[in-house]
This record gives C-alpha cells, sequence and structure tokens, in this order.
C-alpha cells in the first residue's frame, strides 16, 4: 500500500530514492506530469524545458519512505547528448506521448529503443498517452496504445496533468514495483547469508512482470495526497 507524501517534508528520513525519468518528443507535457505529481501544480503558460531538470517527492510504501527523485529532459534532438547521464541510475521510466499527436505516438518505439539502449535492463517503464482531456481531438486509439505496451511488456495509463487524472496513479504504479523488485532483491540477499552464501546480487536476474492492463484511476496502488 503507498499514501502520498507531502510535497515538501525535508525533516522526515529516507528509506530509499528511486530515480525515475521522463521520455518522450516535445511538447507532450512531461513536465506538467512532474508538476502535477511533485507539486500539485498545471501551468497554462509552461515553456519548453531547457536540457535537464529534476524534482523530488517523498511518499511512504508498506510503512517505508520513499524519494522519487523525478528528471525531467527536453525533448529536442539537440539535447541528446545528455543522454547517458541522465539515464545512468534510473530504475524507473515513463514514456510520454500526446494523444492528440499521433507522430508523438509513433516516435515512442525509437524512445524506447533509446531507453533501453542506456538504462539498466530491469527498469520499470510505464507508457503514459497524456491530455486525455482532449479526448474529442484523439489521434492515437487507446487500443494501439495498449497493443503496443502488451507487445513491449510494459505498464500503460492514459493520463490528464490538467485535470489531475491517473498521474497519481501512474508514478506510484512505478515507484510501487520498484520497490517490490527491491524489497525481493533485499529477500534473497537474507536467504543467501542465512545460507552461508555471499550477499552479493551480481548477475541474479530480477524477472519484471509487464503487465500491460491499462491501470483504472481508482487503482489498488492508492494515496493521499
Amino acid at each position: 500500500m503507498a499514501s502520498g507524501g507531502g510535497y515538501g517534508d525535508s525533516n522526515q528520513k529516507i528509506d530509499y530514492v528511486f530515480k525515475v525519468v521522463l521520455i518522450g518528443d516535445s511538447a507532450v507535457g512531461k513536465s506538467q506530469i512532474l508538476a502535477r505529481f511533485a507539486r500539485n501544480e498545471f501551468s497554462l503558460d509552461s515553456k519548453a524545458t531547457i536540457g535537464v531538470e529534476f524534482q523530488t517527492r517523498t511518499l511512504v510504501i508498506e510503512h517505508k519512505s520513499v524519494k522519487a527523485q523525478i528528471w525531467d529532459t527536453a525533448g529536442q534532438e539537440r539535447y541528446r547528448a545528455v543522454t547517458s547521464a541522465y539515464y545512468r541510475g534510473a530504475v524507473g521510466a515513463m514514456l510520454v506521448y500526446d494523444i492528440t499527436k499521433r507522430q508523438s505516438f509513433d516516435h515512442i518505439p525509437r524512445w524506447l529503443e533509446e531507453l533501453r539502449s542506456h538504462a539498466d535492463k530491469n527498469i520499470v517503464i510505464i507508457l503514459i498517452g497524456n491530455k486525455s482531456d482532449l479526448e474529442n481531438q484523439r489521434a492515437v486509439p487507446t487500443e494501439d496504445a495498449k497493443e503496443f505496451a502488451q507487445k513491449e511488456g510494459l505498464f500503460f495509463l492514459e493520463t490528464s496533468a490538467l485535470e489531475s487524472t491517473n498521474v497519481e496513479s501512474a508514478f506510484l504504479t512505478v515507484l510501487t514495483e520498484i520497490f517490490n523488485i527491491v524489497n525481493k532483491k533485499s529477500l534473497a540477499a537474507s536467504e543467501n547469508q542465512a545460507n552461508g552464501n555471499p550477499a552479493s546480487l551480481s548477475g541474479k536476474k530480477i524477472v519484471i512482470p509487464g503487465p500491460a492492463q491499462e491501470i483504472p484511476a481508482k487503482s489498488k496502488v492508492c494515496c493521499t495526497s
């Protein structure tokens, strides 16, 4: 069970820090998704991200304090030089497209390829179709995205940063999955130690399930902000 923490409790003891990256074309709403999650804000006068920036928010998952360190980058090609540093240490990724711009969805395979070539192979990935409030302008059918997510083993959700729809659920889905994987690693390490084996998990394959179902707004991963 996860519960949303405050938006600025600096005195809280931190048990885990999880780095999550936002990727996708420019103007799909990555920065707005981040602002909605990190500060519960939305700006109608949002400007393009320059380079890289990140924000944090602390939550409680299974009675543990988890700091989410969310990194946002410009989608423009001229900023691709930051790629390797941007992905380094990331344990989660949010692959974002705009449901009203078919091209932004068509570019998702390229973003996914870049992500998988630079990030850890066990990274938790969710595909996000943003701007679901613009249903009358939809250019990407939900079924197309579901099918792609199923094929690639990704989580999937449609969100609206403007209306705050599914933004919390999307982040908590990723963070809770990461938390569960980390716990499994810790459990395996403890069992190895108990059996007299080294605690190192190097080379141990951690299998991440890839349910491609659409997660409803009232997910089993809930929160109170």
